[in-house]
């Protein structure tokens, strides 16, 4: 997974896209009249309102996904958001903020200065994402002590989520997942857990009576190593070809799972 540190390079691209399309307008605008400080604020908000619009949309498109979990709806870092919507009330925002208030040229050059970094940096980390993680090649162990290849499950499109049983987040969306995999049989999913031991895992399905298949003993966490990935829970998504296509990193909602699966399929 593309991060630095904890933290993925979207979200820093994001952050980096908002800096750019803000100092933009600020350097086009005069600076007689605090014109640059109602420009500024113009972008920012803009940027603010944009993101909830992006957000919104997105549960709008998939409101029955978001049934189940209600709450999951505020939880912003789980992702799903619409794009287009989401530029669409940024700019309709600026427009208007900027009948008398601020100029407009600077505020809108800003905006579309911040919109192409976004998009040019997101492509750029997809295609060097997808051509960098391959489907991991580690040799993990099933809970009957047998060695169980990664690379058997190549030929099907592949979820592999990284969990241990003292991880919180990891728990609360293991139903989920143990759903999905019913629900998604020409999808394969693995659960490999990272350095527990096998009677451990044990104890915590049978205490949850949860019923998976293909849960994986990673006592030395060759995935996470292998794949980059900085905390627990991690989910990775390939695709058929083996080439990673989405990674998802924290807590899954019913409502993304089932949006990332239908990207993979």
């Amino acid at each position: 997974m593309i991060s630095a540190g904890p933290f993925p390079l979207m979200a820093l691209v994001a952050l980096l896209a908002l800096g750019l399309g803000w100092g933009f307008a600020r350097a086009l605008t005069p600076a007689a009249d605090g014109l640059r400080s109602r420009v500024g604020a113009v972008v920012l908000d803009a940027f603010l309102l944009g993101l909830l619009g992006a957000r919104l949309a997105h549960v709008a498109l998939h409101w029955r996904d978001y049934l189940a979990q209600p709450l999951s709806i505020i939880r912003l870092g789980d992702g799903g958001y619409s794009i287009w919507a989401g530029l669409l009330v940024a700019v309709g925002y600026a427009l208007w903020k900027t009948r008398k208030q601020a100029p407009r040229k600077p505020v809108l050059l800003g905006l579309a200065a911040g919109a192409a970094l976004w998009a040019v940096g997101g492509m750029a980390l997809f295609a060097v994402q997808r051509s960098a993680i391959p489907l991991p090649d580690a040799v993990l162990v099933d809970m009957q002590g047998q060695p169980a290849p990664l690379a058997a499950f190549t030929g099907k499109p592949v979820v592999i989520n990284l969990w241990a049983t003292w991880c919180g987040p990891c728990r609360r969306e293991m139903p989920v997942l143990a759903a999905a995999q019913q629900a998604h049989p020409q999808v394969q999913f693995v659960f490999a857990n990272q350095g527990e031991t096998g009677e451990e895992v044990a104890a915590y399905l049978a205490s949850e009576r949860m019923l998976l298949d293909n849960v994986l003993l990673d006592d030395a966490s060759k995935v996470m190593q292998q794949t980059g990935a900085r905390a627990l829970p991690t989910t990775l998504f390939f695709g058929a070809d083996g080439r990673l296509r989405n990674v998802h990193m924290g807590e899954l909602s019913r409502a993304t799972l089932e949006t990332r699966l239908r990207e993979l399929q």
